[in-house]
C-alpha cells in the first residue's frame, strides 16, 4: 500500500554538535520532571533512565483530533452498558473461553460473582481508547479498561514539549499543543470511588507487578491523588504479596493487613504472568467478592476484551446499548474492520483473502500490554496452522491501518558519543489514545468524562509500538488543518 505522508511541526536545521546539546538539554529536562522508567537491563531501585521520547511534537489533524475527544463519553457508557450485559458478554466470549484458557480463568470469577450477586454494585473505569488514521479518516485501534497507562507521564509530556519548542525559538508554534492533564481527571476518578465507599480511614491499594519498571507513571497517581486529598493513604501491593495479606471482613470489607480497602486500583492482573500459580487466582476472586470498588471490576476487564470489541463491530450490535441513532452512527464510524474466526462461512471467507493478503491484516489475541499479535506473512502461517482447530476462535483479525508517515527524533537512553542510528531525523508513525473516566452501577452512570489523551510515535517499520517496552516513544499531538 503506498504511504501518505504528514509534514513535522517544524524542520531542525542543525549541525550534530547542535543536535548533541539540544538532545541533552531535553534529557536533563525528561528526568528531572519524571518522563523515566527503571531499567530492564540492570534493574536497581535507586536508578531510572529516560523512558523514549519525541524530541519534537509530532504533527496530527486538528479534526480527527477533536472528533474521537467528543466521542469518548459515548465510548465509556458503552463500555458500562456492556460490562453490565450479561447475555452480551456471555455471547461474545462463548468459543473464546474454551479456546483461550487465561479469558476462561477470569470469565470464572465473573460468572461466580456474578451468580452470588456483587457485594459491591459500583464499578470504576479509568479507560484509554486508541486510534491511528487511515486513509485521512480515524480508526480505532482497540479500547483498554485496565491498567491504561502513562496518563502522569504524558501530562508531563506536554509541557515538555511546549518547553522545547520554545527553547528551538519556536514559542510562537506552542499554541498548537493542545491542553493536557489525564493524571488530574484520572485521579479525581479514584477520589471520588473512595468519597463514595464513605469511610475515611480507609485505604486505595494499587495492585502492581512483583517488579514495577513504569514506576514513574504510577507515582504520578499516587502523588496527585495526595494533592486532591492528604487524607487519602494509598498502598502498592502485587498479587503475589496479596495472597498473604489480603482477606474479607465480617460484611466482605476488603482487609489488606490490619487496613480496609475502599478502591482496588489494578496495574497488574491483565496477563499470563500476574498468575504464576493458583493462589493468585484465588487472591483475584476473594477482592471480587469485596465491597471495595475495583478498577476496573471483572466485568468491566472482560468489556475490554478483542473478542468482546469485535462483537461490537457486528451489524446492529451498537444498538442495544446506544439508543441516539447520531451518536451509534459515530461510533461506527471510528470501527476499524473487525472479522471473528468462530467456524462459519463468513470466517472461512475472511481466511481465504487474509491468506492471499497477510499484509492486510492483524491477527489479535485476547492478551494486552502489547507485543501479542501477528503481522504480514506470520498470519498465515499461524491461520494455517489452527484452520482446523478451535484456538483460532481465542483471536480475531483486524484490517491493518496505515497511517501518514512523518519525520522526528526519538531520544532514547543511549550512552555518548551519539551514533547514526541512535538519533536520526527518521520515518515515523503515530497512535493517539483519548483517557475517560466512567463509574455507575447496573442502574446508573454517576461519573462520565474525558479526560485527556497521549500520542505515542514509533519507528514506520515497528509493527509493535510498546514504550515500556522501548520501542515505541511518548509524545505530543501538534494540531494542524
Amino acid at each position: 500500500m503506498e504511504m501518505s505522508y504528514s509534514q513535522p511541526c517544524i524542520h531542525l536545521q542543525l549541525s550534530n554538535e547542535e543536535l548533541e546539546r539540544v538532545v541533552d538539554k531535553a534529557k536533563d529536562w525528561a528526568l528531572i520532571h519524571g518522563i523515566s522508567m527503571r531499567t530492564k537491563e540492570s534493574f536497581n531501585k535507586n536508578q531510572v533512565q529516560i523512558l523514549p521520547f519525541t524530541l519534537l511534537p509530532s504533527s496530527f489533524p486538528r479534526k480527527s483530533f477533536e472528533k474521537v475527544k467528543s466521542i469518548q463519553v459515548l465510548l465509556n457508557e458503552l463500555v458500562h452498558k456492556v460490562a453490565h450485559d450479561n447475555d452480551f458478554l456471555t455471547k461474545s466470549l462463548k468459543s473464546t473461553i474454551e479456546a483461550d484458557t487465561f479469558t476462561a480463568r477470569l470469565f470464572n470469577i465473573y460468572e461466580t460473582v456474578y451468580r452470588e450477586g456483587y457485594t459491591q454494585t459500583l464499578s470504576l473505569g479509568l479507560l484509554r481508547s486508541d486510534y491511528m488514521l487511515h486513509e485521512n479518516q480515524i480508526k480505532q485501534v482497540e479500547l483498554n479498561t485496565i491498567a491504561s497507562s502513562f496518563g502522569g507521564i504524558v501530562t508531563v509530556t506536554s509541557k515538555y514539549h511546549k518547553y522545547i519548542l520554545s527553547n528551538l525559538g519556536h514559542a510562537d508554534k506552542i499554541k498548537n499543543i493542545p491542553e493536557n492533564n489525564p493524571i488530574n481527571g484520572l485521579s479525581k476518578g479514584l477520589v471520588h470511588a473512595w468519597k463514595l465507599y464513605n469511610n475515611k480511614k480507609a485505604i486505595i491499594l494499587f495492585v502492581v507487578e512483583n517488579i514495577t519498571y513504569n514506576i514513574c507513571d504510577q507515582r504520578f497517581h499516587e502523588y496527585e491523588i495526595q494533592d486532591i486529598n492528604p487524607d487519602i493513604k494509598i498502598i502498592r501491593r502485587s498479587l503475589k504479596d496479596l495472597v498473604s495479606e489480603a482477606k474479607l471482613g465480617p460484611n466482605k470489607e476488603l482487609i489488606v493487613g490490619d487496613l480496609e480497602v475502599s478502591v482496588v486500583y489494578f496495574r497488574s492482573g491483565y496477563e499470563v504472568a500476574a498468575y504464576p500459580t493458583e493462589r493468585e487466582w484465588e487472591v483475584r476472586l476473594l477482592m471480587e467478592r469485596s465491597r471495595a470498588i475495583k478498577c476496573p471490576s471483572i466485568h468491566y476487564h472482560l468489556a475490554g476484551t478483542k473478542k468482546v470489541q469485535q462483537s461490537l463491530a457486528s451489524p446492529n450490535a451498537l444498538s442495544i446499548f446506544l439508543k441516539d441513532h447520531k451518536a451509534i452512527e459515530q461510533v461506527q464510524e471510528v470501527f476499524a474492520g473487525l472479522y471473528s474466526l468462530e467456524f462459519n462461512d463468513e470466517a472461512e471467507t475472511v481466511i481465504d483473502k487474509v491468506v492471499l493478503e497477510p499484509n492486510k491484516y492483524v491477527l489479535k489475541p485476547q492478551r494486552e500490554g502489547g507485543g501479542n499479535n501477528v503481522y504480514n506473512e506470520d498470519i498465515k502461517t499461524r491461520l494455517e496452522s489452527m484452520r482446523n482447530s478451535k484456538e483460532r476462535t481465542a483471536w480475531i483479525l483486524m484490517d491493518r491501518l496505515h497511517p501518514p508517515v512523518q519525520k522526528n527524533y526519538i531520544v532514547r537512553a543511549y550512552k555518548y558519543p551519539l551514533k547514526d542510528d541512535h538519533l536520526r531525523f527518521s520515518d515515523v508513525i503515530s497512535e493517539l489514545g483519548i483517557y475517560g473516566v466512567v463509574m455507575g452501577d447496573h442502574a446508573n452512570i454517576i461519573h462520565n468524562e474525558e479526560v485527556g489523551h497521549i500520542l505515542r510515535t514509533k519507528s514506520s517499520n515497528e509493527n509493535e509500538g510498546g514504550i515500556a517496552a522501548g520501542i515505541g516513544a511518548i509524545d505530543t499531538p501538534y494540531l494542524i488543518s
